[in-house]
């Protein structure tokens, strides 16, 4: 066998006396650094990182979670990473999970109940210990499967103080009637919405519903041909425009589930020649970090989603030490003005013009 087809040894596996003599501490040091990180010194925890990192040791999880009969593997079930704002909370999760000694394990739902709860059972079968939900409303057995099981969650997004499971969020349905009050402020009266799908989505559900009541505090409302349902999709947001202005009166202000959804909005008014704000303002909702950089600057709604995700996995891990039961933590929303909304002109030339330009796109 020559020098090229000669096989290289394997190299011994690194264990934990390797990174302790190294370190020049114990092996117990390097235990309590690995799954306790929040207890030891910060000098300790940089010693036995630095020798971890420069020997390239892997903890065995396994042989770890068979020991202590442990995991540290928390879950989070989503119902997509396309929508950047669950990235952006799922993001934070992970990096304080991380700093607490925890791993997290994602999955997706689709916005599918059922899909939902086989997710969580393959999650239960990988070891998690705590799980992280969006939303409440989830089929009874996924709860019934939880408390079963002892294991600890926390619902995000959504905020009730009389919710008998921990959440962390804010009330959907104030904050549409937040952007709500401050278009009738401005004066406009002909308001439509383009929601995301309400059926299993109880975010969504209640932003309409706050649309709804904030109208109706006016002696308004909000007719099914100035609501559109779509999924969240730039595609969608412009389809959905496009049906809202082939209706009888056009309106002055389209207020939007989320921002993908606005951003179609916009794009399909640029398309048409549909000035923004001067022929209508459009709101979104998140406040994602392209909303600021569009032409014209979309107004929208701030969700702190990276401060849910932290508060989440401080949450559970608090739960997994048995310091903590049920909570109810309310994070504020707030709305961004920024260029995409204005005082309605009263043009009748617009409403006459709408079919015209959607012809022409």
């Amino acid at each position: 066998m020559n020098a090229r087809t000669r096989r290289a040894r394997p190299r011994a596996p690194v264990v934990l006396e390797d990174v302790a003599k190294r370190a020049g501490v114990s092996t117990a040091s390097v235990s309590r650094v690995i799954n306790s990180p929040g207890k030891v010194s910060m000098a300790l925890r940089a010693r036995v990182e630095g020798a971890i990192k420069e020997l390239g040791y892997i903890p065995d999880g396994a042989a770890q979670a068979l020991a202590s009969r442990r995991s540290r593997i928390v879950g989070a079930i989503v119902p997509t990473l396309d929508n950047a704002i669950f990235a952006a909370g799922i993001n934070a999760l992970q990096r304080r999970l991380r700093q607490l000694g925890y791993t997290l394990l994602i999955a997706c739902s689709e916005y599918d109940l059922a899909e939902e709860l086989n997710e969580a059972q393959a999650l239960m079968q990988r070891g998690v210990e705590g799980l992280m939900l969006v939303g409440e409303a989830h089929v009874p057995e996924l709860y019934e499967l939880l408390d079963s099981k002892g294991i600890p969650m926390v619902t995000c997004w959504v905020y009730r103080d009389s919710s008998e499971h921990s959440c962390i969020g804010f009330d959907n349905r104030l904050a549409a009637v937040g952007v709500t009050d401050y278009l009738l402020d401005l004066g406009h009266r002909d308001i439509a919405m383009v929601a995301g799908r309400t059926a299993n989505n109880d975010r969504a559900s209640a932003r309409v519903d706050g649309v709804r009541d904030a109208l109706a505090s006016k002696g308004l409302s909000l007719p099914p041909e100035r609501l559109v349902e779509q999924p969240y999709g730039i595609r969608e947001g412009r389809e959905a425009l496009r049906v809202l202005l082939r209706g009888r009166n056009a309106p002055t202000a389209v207020i939007c589930g989320n921002d993908v959804l606005a951003y179609g909005v916009l794009l399909e008014c640029q398309a048409c020649g549909i000035a923004v704000p001067g022929e209508l303002s459009i709101t979104g909702f998140d406040d994602l970090s392209l909303s600021a950089h569009l032409q014209p600057p979309l107004t929208t709604v701030h969700v702190p989603s990276a401060e849910m995700g932290l508060l989440a996995a401080e949450h559970l891990v608090a739960c997994l030490a048995g310091q903590t039961g049920v909570i109810h933590k309310e994070v504020e929303t707030s709305l961004v003005v920024r260029r995409t909304t204005a005082p309605p002109r009263l043009n009748r030339a617009f409403a006459r013009d709408t079919d015209s330009k959607l012809d022409r796109a």
